[in-house]
């Protein structure tokens, strides 16, 4: 079987850290991930996914991300059924997350742009060198004759 989740959006709150009666961290937080296909004429629709983090991808949670972070998860999908306050029988879905990185650099992390959750890079943030020595250019490129036959 399979069950293999990777997913990236934005928190929809802070989260939160928790601690189990038997000593385990927990943190339960809410993403919100823009599809990525939206009708002509019609908003990008938004979905939002609950993560489960445990032990110490809790604690990376709570300590560097906050409401509008920029988060990459990947993990599995989990289901657990219960009882609503009516009676009625639930299943609730979750992503139990296995890896967390950052989703973005800081200074875009909090930044609400329109991206389909995925943040374009800054032209600051990549590295400026010079081109290797031997590179001649778009002028080192020979033409090649492609009328003849062809070798083998």
């Amino acid at each position: 079987m399979l069950n293999v989740v990777a997913i990236m959006g934005r928190l929809v709150a802070d989260p939160e850290l928790r601690t189990t009666p038997a000593g385990v961290n927990v943190c339960q937080f809410r993403i919100a991930c823009d599809r990525n296909f939206a009708r002509q004429g019609e908003q990008r629709q938004t979905d939002f996914v609950d993560i489960v983090a445990w032990r110490q991808q809790a604690d990376f949670v709570c300590k560097y991300f906050s409401k509008g972070s920029l988060i990459a998860i990947n993990g599995r999908i989990q289901t657990r059924n219960y009882q609503d306050k009516n009676g009625n029988n639930r299943t609730a879905f979750a992503v139990v997350a296995e890896n967390i990185n950052f989703g973005g650099s800081k200074g875009t992390s909090s930044a609400k742009v329109d991206d389909g959750g995925e943040a374009a890079p800054r032209s600051d943030a990549w590295p400026k060198a010079d081109p290797p020595a031997n590179y001649g250019g778009v002028d080192d490129f020979a033409v090649i004759d492609d009328n003849d036959d062809l070798p083998f």
